[in-house]
């Protein structure tokens, strides 16, 4: 929801946001200058190596509201744990740049470490403070305003019912206007049919109305002229919401080319520093879970080598991002390599399964060899399982959206892996199931949501008996 619903900017408003935005990398600056004077250490040590974690810190850390409206939606919780992710994805970049230029040799180890185990509290604390500040302001400064629909569907209804939820929005429903009778329009108990659509611009002007959501279909676009026409005599502000409830949308968002507005209507999630969040994730957790597994690693290797003939290391085609092939890596476990046209799924009972590989394909070690496609860029820790492309072009005939999947890059997991929906997938209906978790995965994405697919995956290698 855009601004000017809910409120015009002020003076206080502006200021308050600017402090929101400097909070936390002050906040970081300062736990960095208590350490430093804990562990003893002078704070302008090293001028450039200061002047690179400032930098840092302002760019990772500065973090303006997207709206208005969020401050009177703000939650405390999901605010917190924004500040704790932004923060850990500075540290990732302060630690590659450290690594790679040895730029903090000036600050000794447990001073570093302690600023990077105190610093987040400090965060959380002075975020949740202010942003307490910021939502009395902002709601000190909205007035109620009084609400219309033109149009009864789904979209206003769901429009209206998060409105009414929401009572910090100060947005109060007077109504809907529809040509239709509410009999045929199966209206609920509690939502009000105020008129007809030729009423409602002199219900508005009577009635002080200050927002009006005109929800008509966009094949009804001439009425939707002429109800604007209509209400160019009022000072009410009129926004158009499509019925998007039509549709099944995938990180559905409005944005503009050229000044001209657009919506996306099946879009990746990973845009802007959504995408650099995630790689930076995946790049982290790759290194260090293969440095410290090698050893593991190796041994599978040599188990695999002794058990049977054959490459340690199966490769086979896939499709990945954008549904262009990869190569995907894995431990081999049976007796075959199949890459062709017709592949046949792994089964219970399969006899080509090799007595370690069926150990593997178990506790799942077999997919371990996909860190390292993870760290091509060919793979993420998380995200819709890759099928051989065989499958692929059995199921996307089969199945509608089956394609969509692949607006993202594979994962290692995945939501559908955590829920049960892995392993053989002998009935249309059991991979229908697949895909759809897939999809409301990329509906729902989140770095929380991924860490506790990556939590649950761990726990389930135990109890899975769909591996195999």
């Amino acid at each position: 929801m855009t601004e000017p619903v809910l409120i015009n900017r002020s003076i206080l408003i502006a200021l308050m946001v600017v402090v929101q935005t400097l909070t936390p990398p002050l906040a970081a600056l300062a736990s960095l200058y208590v350490v430093t004077q804990v562990w003893h250490v002078s704070f302008e040590h090293s001028p450039s190596t200061l002047a690179v974690i400032i930098t840092l810190q302002f760019l990772v850390l500065t973090h303006p509201p997207r709206d208005l409206s969020t401050q009177l939606t703000w939650r405390p919780v999901s605010a917190s744990i924004g500040v704790v992710l932004r923060w850990a994805l500075l540290l990732a970049v302060l630690l590659i740049v450290g690594h790679s230029t040895n730029a903090f040799r000036a600050y000794p180890q447990r001073a570093f470490e302690t600023w990077a185990l105190v610093t987040p509290a400090a965060l959380v604390i002075c975020s949740l403070i202010v942003g307490q500040i910021m939502q009395r302001v902002v709601l000190s400064a909205v007035g109620g305003r009084k609400v219309i629909f033109a149009g009864y569907n789904s979209s206003s209804l769901a429009l209206a019912r998060t409105l009414e939820s929401n009572p910090a929005l100060r947005l109060q429903v007077e109504g809907f206007f529809d040509d239709r009778g509410s009999d045929r329009l199966n209206m609920e108990a509690d939502t009000r049919l105020v008129g007809r659509l030729s009423e409602l611009a002199a219900f508005a002007k009577e009635h002080n109305i200050d927002v009006i959501f005109i929800a008509l279909p966009v094949r009804h676009i001439k009425r939707v002229l002429d109800l604007l026409d209509d209400l160019r005599d009022t000072t009410a502000s009129i926004y158009y919401v499509p019925d998007i409830f039509v549709f099944d949308l995938i990180q559905a968002r409005s944005s503009e080319l050229n000044g001209i507005p657009v919506v996306a209507m099946c879009e990746t999630p990973f845009y802007g520093y959504r995408g650099l969040t995630k790689r930076l994730i995946d790049i982290g957790v790759s290194v260090a879970f293969l440095v410290c597994a090698s050893p593991l690693l190796l041994l599978i290797a040599l188990m695999v080598k002794l058990s049977s003939p054959g490459p340690v290391v199966f490769r086979q085609r896939r499709y990945g991002l954008d549904g262009h092939e990869i190569m995907v890596y894995k431990f081999r476990t049976m007796t075959v390599t199949e890459d062709g046209v017709q592949i046949r799924q792994a089964s219970r009972t399969d006899s080509r399964i090799t007595p370690i590989g069926r150990f593997l394909r178990r506790y799942s070690l077999d997919e371990l060899p996909q860190f390292i496609n993870v760290l091509q860029g060919r793979m993420s820790l998380v995200g819709p399982r890759p099928h051989a492309v065989a499958h692929n072009e059995q199921y996307r005939t089969l199945i509608k959206g089956y394609m969509v999947r692949h607006k993202v890059r594979p994962g290692i997991t995945g939501l559908a892996q955590i829920n049960g929906a892995r392993g053989e997938t002998a009935r249309l209906e059991e991979m229908e199931a697949r895909i759809k978790l897939d999809l409301e995965y990329l509906r729902g994405w989140s770095p929380g949501l991924d860490f506790k697919i990556m939590a649950l995956t761990f726990v389930k290698i135990f109890r899975d008996d769909k591996a195999f």
